[in-house]
């Protein structure tokens, strides 16, 4: 018996490890795991718990919870998917090199019908790649100087009039700055009615990128189309024009005159490629502008020092001289401010991906279709990587330990600009126009807090009361204040 026994054994046995090792060799990614994690609640998931953290001030505090259980790479269940996220700046870098290759961007319906099938944020594969490269040749930094640089202080000096005592919400101000200048810039609009006019169309074309797609009247989807609507119309008058003022042309219409005299585009491409570029310089410009006065409020040491700066380059005391490019480059500190500014308050705090087929990374496999979420601030607010991290300390990026990391083309750990194939083509200008605005805000007003506020980063950046500050025309330096910051 105990013989028989041993030969049924042997003859599930054996065929069972012929059957295993069959299967290894076949299918060698089984070695592999998928990231680990939890699932959290029925249907919900984790959605209640990741909004929560990304609707505050400190948007990383859900993904620490979860690195500290199963490490900087790992799987939760967000808003009904499966989803890898990761707070490892080697595998987030290794995301956006592989752009189009391994991985392609996945983005809501709405933002998607809104920012338009020709639209370089959401193209894909080559379009996409030439897309980006005709906006990346037309904002390099050679050209910033002669096609920029004068444009930007006229708007910003012209936006920014306001009186003795007046109370404004920062917020709006900023958007409103940012706006005039997309529309000057890449439309070559000038006039104050129209400028106006096409601020509040974006205005409403940006609230409906990230809401529900119900097209009926009231809803904020289906005002943002009908703002969509009347901009394509207001982009496709303006090419009309200036085809028909062909002799004239580079003497107008902005950065949409360059794309028609230098590039071959279809005009439904250069409409939606247009729209793309005021959603996309908006985005950053306003609400970088809004964050650094908000944390140099909380500053008063940073503030000093960013104002002794910018008060050398004053050409006059009326401030109606433009400064020069070479004023611009000696705008150190400022760029300090702006460094930090961005690694706590930057605008795409996280970013997300879908695998185009089964991506191998180190020990784990994760399956074609999965969505992956580089989570870009759990970077920037690793006290490992940055000491004091939810600190407002613009002088860290004085110290020859951060150089390296602050290398925003190319850092795995400070990628404020995203990276590889979807960099910012418009980082540079984004930084250029931010820095003119501290500069003529700073050295033109001094102002007072009204009323408390916060950082909150769903549905997007914002401080959640607009930034309420009473306004005062500066006559003389500011009067020293604390030295630490808050």
């Amino acid at each position: 018996m105990r013989e028989i026994l041993s030969i049924i054994t042997w003859a599930f046995v054996i065929p069972s490890l012929l059957y295993i090792i069959f299967l290894r060799k076949k299918n060698p990614e089984r070695k592999y795991k998928f990231p680990p994690g939890r699932r959290g609640w029925p249907l919900i998931g984790d959605s209640l718990q990741w909004y929560k953290a990304v609707a505050g001030s400190y948007p990383p505090e859900f993904v620490y919870q979860q690195v500290n259980r199963f490490g900087k790479i790992f799987s939760c269940s967000l808003f009904g998917r499966w989803v890898v996220v990761s707070a490892d700046p080697n595998f987030n870098r290794f995301i956006m090199q592989n752009e189009g290759k391994l991985f392609e961007s996945s983005y809501p319906k709405s933002f998607r019908d809104l920012v338009g099938k020709n639209g370089v944020i959401t193209l894909q594969g080559d379009r996409q790649r030439k897309l980006h490269g005709i906006a990346s040749n037309i904002m390099r930094l050679d050209k910033l100087k002669f096609h920029f640089l004068d444009d930007i202080q006229l708007v910003i000096l012209q936006t920014l009039k306001f009186h003795d005592n007046q109370i404004i919400f920062l917020q709006d101000v900023c958007r409103k700055i940012a706006i005039n200048l997309m529309v000057n810039q890449l439309l070559g609009v000038s006039t104050e009615s129209e400028i106006i006019e096409m601020a509040q169309l974006f205005s409403d074309f940006a609230d409906g990128c990230l809401s529900i797609p119900i097209n009926l009247p009231g809803c904020t989807y289906h005002t943002a189309m009908k703002a969509r609507e009347n901009i394509i119309r207001k982009i496709k008058k303006t090419i009309e024009k200036h085809r028909g003022s062909r002799s004239k042309a580079g003497n107008g219409n902005g950065v949409l005159g360059r794309i028609l005299n230098e590039e071959n585009l279809g005009d439904e491409e250069v409409a939606d490629f247009i729209i793309n570029l005021l959603f996309a310089g908006n985005e950053t410009t306003a609400k970088t502008m809004l964050f650094a006065v908000y944390f140099l409020s909380h500053c008063p040491s940073a503030l000093q020092q960013l104002l002794d700066e910018q008060d050398k380059l004053r050409k006059n005391p009326m401030g109606n001289e433009f400064l020069t490019w070479e004023d611009y480059k000696n705008m150190s500190f400022t760029q300090c401010v702006i460094d930090e500014t961005l690694r706590i308050g930057g605008i795409a705090i996280w970013l997300m991906r879908v695998a185009k087929e089964d991506v191998i990374y180190q020990e784990y496999m994760i399956p074609k279709g999965r969505a992956v979420i580089p989570f870009l601030s759990a970077v920037h607010l690793d006290e490992n990587l940055y000491k004091g991290a939810l600190n407002f300390d613009p002088w860290r990026w004085m110290d020859p330990q951060y150089q390296e990391k602050r290398n925003w083309r190319s850092s795995q750990f400070y990628s404020p600009f995203g990276g590889g194939g979807r960099f910012c083509p418009g980082a540079e200008l984004a930084r250029l126009q931010i820095a003119l605005f501290l500069h003529y805000f700073l050295t033109t007003y001094r102002w007072t807090q009204l009323k408390e506020d916060k950082l909150s980063f769903f549905p997007s950046a914002r401080l959640v009361n607009g930034f309420q500050i009473g306004l005062m025309r500066r006559e003389s330096h500011f009067e020293n204040g604390a030295s630490e910051c808050n």
